[in-house]
């Protein structure tokens, strides 16, 4: 589409503007998204386990055995909940690219009375609009491209991304989280284990947070300390209580 218009409006090539444009995109994306969220959430969320079980007072084996078993248990889950979440986007993305293919197929003329009404809106005057449909409309394959791209909002090539890297990207960045709060009950136990556990998790989240910020573009520093802020309150409450219950159980 980029080439197209360059060939009706002067200054740079639509290459020139395709390559720009694609920069905005180059930190965003599933696999990215997934990432980040999957080691917020594994860290959280094990941090918060291990926290509730220390706070019962459970023994240093049994803070081991639920901290690894929540990492597991939550990388599965996470990983499979974001492959059947973009799987299924893609899925109906596939559906609404055949529905438009159908239509342009069907009535090609309305197609394009659509695709003008949309440059109009856009700013382009009536004429412009439908010249550029009518040479977008010469190529059935980049009639189509166009049709998905400006009337759905749908990129298809991309198809919002693919379902297996989403899926192991965020198995992978979850179990990476949610081992942080587990790691210092290999060597140590006790209460010198919890603070062990809670200074690693708070440099975790700050790291996260900060990483959050690659797709925010919000300060490194203020989203750092954020999620320090969100994730030890959570630690905090699970803790208190796990020893409520832990006192109520003795």
């Amino acid at each position: 589409m980029f080439e197209a218009l360059s060939e009706t409006k002067p200054g740079l090539s639509g290459g020139a503007i395709a390559e720009r444009e694609g920069r905005h995109g180059s930190f965003g994306g599933n696999a990215l998204r997934a990432g980040v969220l999957g080691a917020n959430d594994g860290l959280v969320s094990n941090l918060s386990l291990v926290m509730g079980v220390a706070g019962a007072r459970i023994g240093g084996q049994g803070i081991l055995i639920t901290g690894l078993a929540g990492m597991l248990a939550g990388a599965i889950s996470m990983a499979l909940g974001e492959w059947l979440s973009v799987q299924s986007s893609r899925e109906l993305y596939q559906r609404q690219i055949q529905l438009e293919k159908t239509e342009l197929e069907n009535d090609p003329e309305e197609e394009k009375e659509e695709l003008m009404l949309i440059y109009q809106a856009k700013g382009l005057s009536a004429e412009e609009a439908r010249h550029l449909a009518e040479r977008l409309f010469s190529d059935p394959a980049q009639a189509l491209d166009t049709l998905v791209r400006e009337e759905l909002s749908i990129d298809p090539k991309e198809l919002g991304g693919s379902a297996w890297e989403a899926a192991g990207t965020s198995f992978l960045l979850f179990a990476i989280g949610a081992v942080l709060p587990v790691l210092p009950f290999f060597f140590v136990h006790g209460l010198t284990g919890v603070f062990w556990s809670v200074g690693i998790s708070t440099l975790g989240l700050f790291v996260i947070g900060g990483g959050i910020t690659l797709v925010t573009g919000k300060p490194f520093v203020i989203s750092g300390f954020r999620q320090i802020l969100f994730g030890l309150a959570a630690a905090a409450i699970t803790f208190g209580i796990g020893s409520l219950v832990g006192a109520g159980l003795g």
